[in-house]
């Protein structure tokens, strides 16, 4: 079987197998919406929705991280950290090389994405990088949006990067 995208789980560094099922890259906000506490309508049918998509993501799907969404899911103190961070903590994480910085600059020089280089621009290249079929986000203001994929798909075009689908759980639930 042909291998392709590094990952790592810790200090141990492998290739995926190529495998049929498409490679969705898991953003911060899965985790934490699937965890969440909150109890407002918005909270509780997003948490709803992520846990339907979830259960069947994992049987349809090769699900994918990074060590920017293990980073970003530790910061701060919030009542669902543990169980977000467990969540996650054994998916293979693609690997941030310096081609990703790269695309990153990239993002910020092209006002694709905000000059914060650890937030979604990030996530972004990462899944632009390691030619994931899909990012799956709960973030519609700059990832999941329809009216910045226009801009995100010529950006990548131009740099000659994968261009994923940027999408919701969902809009993904329709699909399984």
């Amino acid at each position: 079987m042909p291998l392709t995208r590094l990952w790592s789980l810790g200090s141990d560094r492998r290739y995926l197998p190529y495998v049929s099922k498409p490679l969705v890259y898991v953003e911060t906000t899965i985790p934490s919406f699937y965890s969440t506490t909150r109890s407002g309508a918005e909270a509780l049918a997003r948490r709803a929705w992520t846990r339907r998509w979830w259960a069947a993501a994992r049987e349809q799907c090769v699900l994918v991280t990074s060590d920017a969404v293990l980073e970003e899911l530790q910061d701060g103190e919030y009542p669902s950290r543990a169980s977000a961070l467990e969540l996650v903590r054994d998916l293979p994480r693609l690997e941030i090389t310096s081609a990703v910085a790269e695309i990153v600059d990239g993002y910020v020089r092209h006002r694709l994405m905000p000059a914060d280089p650890t937030g979604d621009a990030l996530h972004l290249a990462i899944a632009s990088y390691h030619k994931c079929e899909f990012l799956v986000t709960w973030n519609c203001q700059h990832l999941a949006n329809a009216n910045k994929f226009g801009h995100i798909r010529r950006v990548n075009s131009l740099l000659g990067l994968y261009v994923p689908v940027l999408t919701t759980p969902l809009e993904l639930l329709g699909a399984s």
